[in-house]
């Protein structure tokens, strides 16, 4: 990938949560590029590490976890080394962030308005009454029904739709670079989540928004994506274009998510459920994490440490031994 290309670089990023019991190893090695004007989708089950990546990113990893290793570079700046002031004012002004549960993001004990101007006047010189005018505008903008009313509530006194708009209107309020999008339309209607899923893709379109949307909905993904990661016991598995991952999953663990998914083209295919489990992260195998669950598993797949990713066609890389190139329609 061309660097001009590239807006944020992750590179061998390992992240470790210590415990009596022992260390969970949550990010195992991932290394993912996100380009200008984009939508990266990571996906995989609960688990997986899409969102410890993503708070890894935002160097929000909480106690007692820890990066061991790895870098991360936005427009090739490394945010590793940046201090904590230096990291806050690239939070919000460059990387907006909507996270899983809005209602637990937003603080129950403030009302709204002020939750939404604290944003612009950390980041902007704008005046106290500028700011509660523009933050009106931005809630307005999220089609919140009389904004101004909602500025004086609080988030418990809102439904979860209306928290994740609210969400929303914070981390675009600056036009920033990138969204950090962690399941942005879980625990909503599906009138809910065509909203925010439009709302999504005007801003890519209008302001050239380069998205990391983690999420573990197949649709959501086929609508919104270019790029696909499919993590798996903290690391990449299969890695390419949003086309050749639904056209030719080429992991066995991609293509059992997709055959767990309905499909308008094909709805008399039986529905298959991914047997097993996935492995326990503080004894994770020497081998393909996968093995125990895996149909297509050969002697070479017991044998042998765990593959790492390769390519098997142009931007398409996938960790298994039995992965075969393939022709594109």
């Amino acid at each position: 990938m061309n660097a001009v290309d590239e807006i944020l670089r992750i590179e061998d990023l390992h992240v470790r949560f210590h415990s009596r019991e022992g260390e969970v190893k949550a990010v195992n090695g991932v290394s993912l590029s996100l380009k200008r004007d984009s939508v990266l989708a990571v996906v995989g089950e609960s688990g997986s590490g899409k969102s410890v990546t993503a708070l890894a990113i935002l160097g929000m990893v909480p106690y007692p976890g820890e990066i061991i290793r790895g870098e991360i570079f936005l427009d090739q700046k490394d945010l590793r080394s940046m201090s904590t002031s230096q990291l806050r004012e690239v939070l919000g002004k460059d990387i907006g962030v909507v996270f899983q549960d809005p209602q637990a993001s937003l603080n129950p004990t403030i009302r709204i308005g002020v939750q939404v101007e604290e944003v612009l006047l950390a980041h902007t010189r704008v005046s106290k009454r500028e700011a509660r005018e523009w933050a009106e505008e931005l809630l307005t903008s999220m089609a919140i029904p009389d904004a101004r009313r909602i500025m004086d509530q609080y988030s418990f006194q809102l439904s979860g739709g209306m928290c994740q708009r609210v969400m929303m209107a914070m981390a675009l309020a600056l036009e920033p670079k990138i969204l950090i999008a962690d399941e942005p339309t879980s625990n909503l209607d599906t009138t809910l989540q065509a909203s925010i899923l439009s709302q999504l893709e005007q801003l890519k379109k209008e302001h050239g928004t380069a998205i990391l949307l983690i999420t573990h909905d197949m649709g959501v993904v086929a609508r919104m994506a270019d790029t696909v990661a499919v993590m798996y016991a903290g690391s990449v598995v299969e890695y390419g274009e949003v086309g050749d991952i639904f056209r030719h999953p080429s992991h066995p663990y991609t293509s059992a998510i997709l055959h767990a998914v309905p499909r308008l083209d094909d709805p008399e295919r039986s529905l298959e459920m991914l047997r097993g489990r996935p492995p326990d992260p503080m004894d994770l195998p020497e081998e393909c994490p996968y093995l125990p669950r895996c149909p297509r598993a050969t002697n070479i797949c017991r044998i042998s440490p765990r593959p790492a990713l390769r390519p098997i066609q142009e931007e398409h890389t996938v960790a298994c031994f039995n992965a075969l190139p393939y022709d594109r329609e």
